[in-house]
């Protein structure tokens, strides 16, 4: 049980589970990191997770102050993984000042974690159109009704923006705005972490060695 201190604060140090699922051995990894994703998150997806392209984002401003938040992984290739937003949203802005950044899968169904870093860099303008027009209606006519990050007074003033935005193009033609778009990260490491009993976790770390070839290293949990 989870116990309420004194404080009113909740006190979650006897709060545990152990790591059940499977293990990892160095002879079940692919040599290459992209295959080993699409292998891991087609396990999670069956394994029940909905929303397992689910990532943490985690960008910096140029003096090094970190945030994050989630994102949605939406095509992954030998280049890198990609994601799409409203570029003028503090992640945009972090990434026009400082290209790196960090992202992090979790799915508590397989007790796995993948974790991958390196610099992005914006999409062309002919992916993001493609994508874009290949969205819900509904989705293309919020991204065009929010400038997203900015304040705004209400919950009301922002239902109202996306009312004239159905109004304006009833049928669906909402254009994309040119802020919007996505990025592609480009990897420079890719971390696959498997829960293991007692906390005896098995980590193996990928890194490019100076031919570009992928070298892999078991970690210490």
């Amino acid at each position: 049980m989870t116990d309420i201190t004194d404080s009113g604060e909740f006190d979650h140090r006897s709060t545990r589970r152990d790591f059940m699922f499977g293990e990892l051995h160095r002879q079940e990894l692919s040599l290459d990191p992209v295959a080993q994703c699409e292998s891991w998150l087609n396990a999670a997806q069956a394994a029940g997770n909905f929303d397992a392209t689910a990532m943490c984002l985690a960008t910096a401003t140029r003096e090094g102050r970190p945030s994050a938040r989630y994102v949605l992984l939406k095509h992954l290739d030998a280049r890198g993984l990609c994601f799409y937003t409203d570029t003028r949203s503090r992640k945009g802005q972090e990434l026009a000042e400082n290209p790196f950044a960090a992202l992090t899968f979790y799915w508590p169904e397989i007790d796995r974690q993948v974790r991958v870093t390196g610099s992005a860099e914006p999409l062309p303008d002919a992916d993001n159109a493609a994508y874009f027009n290949q969205r819900p209606i509904k989705s293309r006519m919020s991204a065009a009704a929010s400038h997203q990050s900015q304040p705004i007074e209400s919950r009301a003033a922002l239902e109202a923006r996306f009312a004239d935005i159905e109004a304006r193009y009833p049928h669906g033609d909402v254009p994309r705005n040119p802020a919007w778009g996505g990025y592609r990260l480009h990897p420079d490491e890719w971390e696959f972490w498997q829960g293991r009993r007692s906390r005896l976790h098995d980590r193996f770390v990928y890194t490019r060695d100076s031919t570009g070839t992928w070298q892999i290293q078991r970690l210490m949990p």
